[in-house]
C-alpha cells in the first residue's frame, strides 16, 4: 500500500509538472493568478485552485480563508481521486501482464542505469523488472516521494472531512491513456532524458515550488517548456494534442454538470489553468465569471506582507 501510493503521487506529480506545456504565448487575456472566485449570474459558483503536486510543508499550509472558502462549497473536483480500486488498478496499468520484461524493451545497458537510478525510490527488485518503460520514466522525471501527502491529496481529505462531495474530473484509464498509446520511440527518448537529467530533478522541482509560492504562473509554464525543450517536433505535439488539449477538455466537460449542481471547488494543476484549451477561457466561455484571489497559502501570504513591508521601507528612504 506504502508503495502503491507513493507510485500515485508520482503520477499526479507527473500529469501537472513534465506533460503540462504553454498552449499560447502570454496576451492580453487575465489568466496570471493561480486562485478565482468563481460566479455566474452574480451568484457563487464555487472556487478554482490552480495546485501543485509537491509534497513541500509550505504548500500544505493551508490559510484559514482556504479552509473557510472550502468549507462553504457543496463539492471538492480534482483530477483523478486516488482510492484504493485506483491503486490496485495503477500498479497493474504499470506493469507488464504478459511476462514481458522491462529489460527486453530498454536493453541491458539503458535497465541498468534505470536500476541503479530507482535505487534511491525504493523500490522493489521485481517491480523494476516488470515496470513499463512510461512508468519507469514516469517515475524517474519526478523527485522520490516521502509521504504521499501531496496538495491535492491533502486538500481533498480537509473536503471530505468537511463533508464535502469528492470527484475526480478524469478516471485512471482516462489519464494513462496518453501514456500508454505513446509511440515506443517516444517513450525511449523521455527515458533517456530522466536518465540523463536524473541528478536535477530536486532542483527543477524545487524551482517550481518557488515559483508557485511566488504566484508566478509564467515561471511555472515556463519551466514546464524548458524540461520538454529537448524533445522532437512530433513528440511535442502529442504532449500538446493528448497530454493537454484532450485532458483539458475532458475536465471542463466533466465539471460543467457539477457546477450546474451547486457550487464546487476545483483543485487540479496549476498549468492546467492557463490557455486557449485551459480551464480559466473554458469557464469564461461558458457562461462563469472568474476574479483572481491571492495564494490562499500561509508562505505564500506571508511573502506577499514582507514584500509589502520591504516596499513600504523602500518609500521612507530618503
Amino acid at each position: 500500500m506504502q508503495i502503491a501510493t507513493r507510485l500515485t503521487g508520482l503520477l499526479l506529480t507527473l500529469c501537472a509538472a513534465l506533460f503540462t506545456l504553454p498552449l499560447v504565448a502570454a496576451d492580453t487575456v487575465d489568466e496570471s493568478a493561480i486562485y478565482w472566485a468563481l460566479s455566474r449570474d452574480g451568484r457563487p459558483a464555487g472556487f478554482l485552485l490552480g495546485t501543485i503536486h509537491s509534497e513541500d510543508p509550505r504548500v500544505l499550509d493551508f490559510s484559514e480563508s482556504l479552509l473557510e472558502q472550502l468549507g462553504a462549497t457543496e463539492s471538492f473536483a480534482m483530477e483523478m481521486v486516488p482510492d484504493l480500486p485506483t491503486l490496485n488498478r495503477l500498479t497493474e496499468y504499470m506493469h507488464y501482464q504478459d511476462g514481458t520484461s522491462l529489460e527486453s524493451r530498454i536493453g541491458p545497458e539503458r535497465f541498468a542505469r534505470v536500476r541503479a537510478a530507482l535505487d534511491s525510490y525504493r523500490v522493489p527488485p521485481d517491480w523494476i523488472a516488470r515496470m513499463k518503460v512510461w512508468a519507469a520514466m514516469m517515475t524517474l522525471s519526478v523527485p522520490a516521494p516521502q509521504t504521499g501527502l501531496f496538495m491535492d491529496f491533502s486538500l481533498s481529505l480537509r473536503a471530505a472531512g468537511a463533508g464535502l462531495k469528492v470527484f475526480g474530473l478524469e478516471t485512471l484509464e482516462q489519464q494513462l491513456s496518453f501514456l500508454e498509446e505513446m509511440p515506443m520511440e517516444q517513450q525511449l527518448a523521455l527515458l533517456d532524458q530522466a536518465l540523463d537529467e536524473f541528478d536535477r530533478v530536486g532542483e527543477v522541482h524545487d524551482l517550481m515550488v518557488e515559483s508557485y509560492l511566488a504566484g508566478d504562473l509564467r515561471g511555472l509554464e515556463a519551466r514546464a517548456e524548458e524540461q520538454l525543450e529537448g524533445l522532437a517536433p512530433r513528440a511535442r505535439q502529442y504532449f500538446i494534442d493528448e497530454g493537454i488539449v484532450a485532458r483539458n477538455r475532458r475536465m471542463l466537460a466533466a465539471v460543467l454538470p457539477r457546477l450546474a449542481e451547486g457550487t464546487v471547488f476545483i483543485a487540479v494543476g496549476a498549468l492546467h489553468l492557463p490557455g486557449e484549451s485551459g480551464l480559466i477561457r473554458g469557464l469564461r466561455r461558458e457562461g462563469y465569471d472568474l476574479a483572481p484571489l491571492l495564494l490562499p497559502l500561509s508562505a505564500a501570504q506571508g511573502r506577499d506582507q514582507a514584500d509589502d513591508q520591504g516596499d513600504r521601507e523602500a518609500g521612507d528612504t530618503p
